[in-house]
């Protein structure tokens, strides 16, 4: 009887010894406990950049595919999604809600350079992260004055430096007329373009033209840009306007080389509106699969994201790269969710996040790899080249990475 007593004792201890650290190891902030994990975001379901809602759709699609499959570590995603209209004054007041009254864990991709712009103090002197946010400006990846905003996209002066050594190769005695959204996102495409192309930005850009989020048309833009003798045009724009911009060259008969931003790139939002056959042998950038691209056709990833668009987004269009990086996004997002453990403290999201080593996502191009540290907070810095056919994007040339932020 004793020695029954000792050993139920001596479980009993063991048991307790095993279940000590791991309920010591459970940290949570506001937004995570035992069952749920729960985070916020904007999306301009509505408004002049609605054609990225598809965005978040895709996303709130994946993180449901995620909760069916039993969640992270047992929690499920809960995502609170509202529309800020692509508004930056809207972006405050619902950021604002998501923080103060939904008590989120986080923000994730909030979508846009403006709406990112208005909120991104509050959320720093909250210490709330500002986590993969839909913007490629500088200021979205500076952890030196902002560690608590990461931005997921390719930085946008890394871009433009880009796009200035394929000019610089290739068209090195280009006229160039550039198109610029007037905010951070355009002013950035600019600031790199310069950069890159160094002494001979003075010599070969002929004219800059600006438009704001607010005008109905850039017409007068284009004519300009077409009368001061441009014949390369630099548009740093986003789907609405580069659309009107394409149709507004094609009208013109003007015939310049057309480079176009990786944010006005997708074929579904930006060139089927403008005309297919007025798009033909524009130039962007890429760093992921393309769904509409035959050279993906048995690629498993693309495989595993059309059964994902059948099964939970089905009335999305599956060739449309807006829901392909929803989804690569919202993937990112559960690999920093999966690092973090049972440690879902704010400071220790942010601390996995910069600390992502050969990270591939299974839409990424071949040969990319996604690498953070507390010092450098870019996500993606590799991209190629590509031009469309008239049907799809074709990619070209090698893949070139911006080694830092002087480039």
């Amino acid at each position: 009887m004793r020695s029954g007593v000792l050993h139920l004792i001596a479980g009993t201890a063991v048991v307790i010894a095993l279940a000590s650290p791991a309920n010591a190891q459970k940290k949570y902030d506001t937004g995570a406990s035992d069952t749920e994990i729960k985070i916020g975001q904007t999306v301009p379901f509505s408004g002049p950049a609605s054609a990225y809602a598809g965005i978040g759709k895709t996303q709130a699609a994946y993180f449901r595919m995620i909760n069916e499959k039993g969640g992270i570590n047992g929690r499920k995603i809960n995502l609170i999604q509202y529309d800020d209209a692509y508004s930056p004054p809207k972006a405050v007041e619902q950021v604002r809600k998501l923080v103060e009254s939904d008590e989120v864990l986080f923000t994730f991709q909030i979508i846009g350079t403006p709406s990112n712009a208005a909120v991104q103090k509050y959320l720093n002197a909250k210490k709330v992260p500002q986590l993969l946010a839909a913007t490629g400006a500088s200021k979205f990846t500076d952890p030196k004055n902002f560690p608590w905003t990461m931005g997921y996209n390719p930085n946008y002066q890394s871009e433009g430096r880009i796009y200035a050594k394929y000019i610089l190769q290739n068209h090195p005695n280009a006229k160039i007329g550039i198109l610029y959204q007037n905010d951070d996102l355009g002013r950035d495409y600019v600031t790199g373009l310069k950069e890159g192309l160094g002494s001979k930005a003075a010599s070969m850009i002929v004219a800059e033209v600006s438009y704001e989020l607010t005008d109905p048309t850039i017409d007068s833009q284009i004519v300009k840009l077409k009368a001061a003798g441009a014949d390369l045009l630099y548009d740093a724009s986003t789907p609405k306007f580069a659309a009107q911009a394409i149709k507004k060259v094609a009208d013109l008969g003007w015939k310049p080389i057309h480079i176009l931003d990786i944010n006005a790139s997708p074929v579904s939002a930006t060139l089927k509106p403008a005309g297919l056959d007025i798009s033909k042998d524009i130039i962007s950038t890429n760093y992921g699969k393309d769904p509409g691209d035959p050279q993906w056709k048995d690629d498993p990833g693309i495989q595993a994201y059309f059964a994902f668009m059948d099964k939970y987004y089905p009335e999305g269009d599956k060739l449309n790269t807006v829901n392909t990086y929803g989804y690569a996004t919202a993937e990112l997002l559960v690999k920093i969710l999966q690092q973090c453990g049972d440690n879902l403290t704010r400071e220790n999201i942010m601390k996995q996040a910069a600390n992502l080593k050969n990270v591939t996502g299974s839409l990424s191009l071949p040969g990319m790899v996604t690498n953070t540290s507390p010092t450098d907070y870019r996500i993606n810095k590799q991209m190629q080249m590509m031009k469309f056919n008239g049907e799809r994007w074709e990619l070209f040339g090698p893949i070139i990475e911006d080694t830092g932020p002087s480039g």
